[in-house]
């Protein structure tokens, strides 16, 4: 197996430059992990689903925590507090929101996805900031 050192030199470069923790690309039989400190290739290896993070709540993209509700974010990418620069806001501190409210745009790969409320509540905070990057799962903004 020929180990493609470009390409591990260019995930490791996205690692600086998106603000993540650990990148991975998989092609075929081989798959390239790379995080910060560690680098590994593996043949066909299966996939890891950790039973604590994969449960219901998270499919839903809300916990429940003892400050509010969490609204996640369902993918990796950037945050974008409005639809588009200079344009109002999808929400702010003490605003109303109800089930099903635009929150927040999270751009990946050139695609805006729109990251709507699974609850209705008052937004307590808003954990991000537009046009910050933000991982899967990450909190975007609490409800009361």
């Amino acid at each position: 197996m020929k180990i493609d050192k470009q390409l591990i030199k260019e995930l490791s470069e996205y690692l600086d430059e998106f603000n993540l923790t650990e990148i991975e690309f998989t092609e075929k039989d081989t798959k390239i992990k790379v995080s910060k400190n560690n680098v590994s290739v593996n043949s066909v290896s299966p996939p890891i689903i950790n039973k604590d993070t994969f449960n219901k709540d998270k499919l839903q993209n809300q916990t429940k925590a003892n400050n509010g509700i969490e609204i996640t974010s369902p993918i990796i990418g950037t945050a974008y507090h409005a639809p588009e620069p200079g344009a109002k806001t999808f929400v702010e501190v003490g605003k109303k929101i109800k089930k099903g409210d635009t929150v927040m745009i999270v751009e990946a790969m050139k695609t805006m996805n729109h990251i709507s409320s699974t609850s209705d509540g008052v937004v307590k905070e808003i954990c991000v900031k537009d046009g910050h990057p933000v991982e899967f799962g990450q909190t975007l903004i609490i409800l009361e």
